[in-house]
């Protein structure tokens, strides 16, 4: 990590503001808002003062500005056999204030449409975004480390800012990065960028992530998952709140004319009744306790083996945002301490 840093520069909490006001009038800023008492959300910066850098998490992730959770695909006529695909108008966007497991979701994401058939949509949005990173303090409910995400992993990033005791540490990371603020640092002296301060998780997994394909390998008939599917109430929070999760449905919608009409994608989840279905009403997960384990196997076994990469980024919003009160982190303890028994049975077989 600290090979990829081009300069550094330290910063009080004053100049942030300055910084976003900086980089609006160059190109528009997403960032941080507070949303409510207790949440927080991503949204345009109308005001810098608005934008918040001290936030656990936002609720849905940066996904949705990639992967909208509802959009018009094509327009369709019947009667004249016509299809026209809607004009999207796009300009560059910078994100600011992203955690870095974020990021990391999206980077699995980029993964996930662009092998097999390249996603247009998406990877339109995506050539024009550029990132702006800051760190930040787990909670109660994060566990990036123990998915190998670092809590100040830069990659993706063009900027990052290190918060330290007082004020920040501006980190640049690339080229675009450089352009973006080199008139603005002009004002600010150099100086060397501060690693001291890693945090680690209170949420922890029992075993090293890279032991979690193999240990998933061996639990696909643990009784674990009857057990969490007892408590799970299929709402799919958990898959609609993944920054990683991409799955979708297809709706062709006709107008009262019987003539007009229009293809739409939505968010879909396998938590959710009938994503499973085929024709004829055949459901081949119809109880939750095999949507939970499809769910799980997702994230840690049937892409992982694929890309070589955990599809969980630790963010904790599927255990924060869960109404059962279901924590990701002790399904996958209960499924290593099951495990761990089943192998220490003679003549055990997977």
């Amino acid at each position: 990590m600290e090979n990829t840093i081009k300069a550094c520069y330290d910063l009080d909490e004053k100049h942030i503001p300055l910084l976003i006001n900086h980089l609006m009038k160059k190109e528009e800023v997403f960032a941080p808002h507070k949303k409510g008492e207790h949440s927080f959300s991503y949204q345009k910066v109308e005001d810098p003062r608005d934008v918040v850098l001290s936030y656990p998490r936002t609720i849905q992730p940066l996904k949705k500005f990639f992967l909208p959770p509802k959009e018009v695909l094509l327009n369709f006529n019947r009667s004249k056999n016509q299809i026209q695909k809607p004009e999207e108008k796009l300009s560059p966007r910078i994100f600011f204030g992203i955690h870095g497991y974020e990021m990391q979701g999206l980077l699995r994401l980029d993964y996930s449409f662009t092998t097999g058939n390249p996603e247009s949509n998406y990877l339109r949005r995506r050539a024009l975004a550029t990132f702006v990173g800051v760190s930040y303090e787990p909670d109660e409910y994060h566990f990036s480390d123990y998915v190998g995400v670092d809590f100040d992993q830069t990659d993706g990033f063009s900027l990052y800012l290190k918060k330290l005791d007082q004020g920040f540490q501006l980190w640049v990371l690339d080229e675009k990065g450089e352009s973006l603020i080199s008139d603005f640092v002009a004002q600010l002296a150099p100086s060397e960028p501060q690693f001291n301060h890693r945090p680690k998780s209170k949420n922890r997994i029992k075993v090293h992530y890279n032991r979690l394909p193999q240990i998933f390998h061996h639990v696909y008939q643990s009784n674990v998952w009857q057990k969490v599917a007892e408590r799970c109430v299929g709402c799919g929070t958990c898959n609609l709140l993944c920054p990683t999760c991409y799955c979708f449905d297809v709706r062709d919608e006709v107008e009262l004319d019987i003539d007009s009409g229009k293809r739409q994608r939505f968010w879909d989840g396998c938590m959710l009744n009938h994503f499973a279905e085929v024709a004829g009403g055949e459901d081949f997960r119809d109880k939750l306790h095999l949507r939970t384990r499809h769910r799980l196997f997702r994230k840690f076994k049937y892409i992982t083996e694929k890309s070589g990469t955990i599809f969980c980024v630790g963010c904790g919003r599927c255990t924060k945002y869960c109404p059962a009160d279901i924590s990701l982190v002790e399904i996958i303890n209960s499924l290593v301490d099951d495990y761990n028994q089943k192998q220490m049975k003679p003549n055990y077989q997977s």
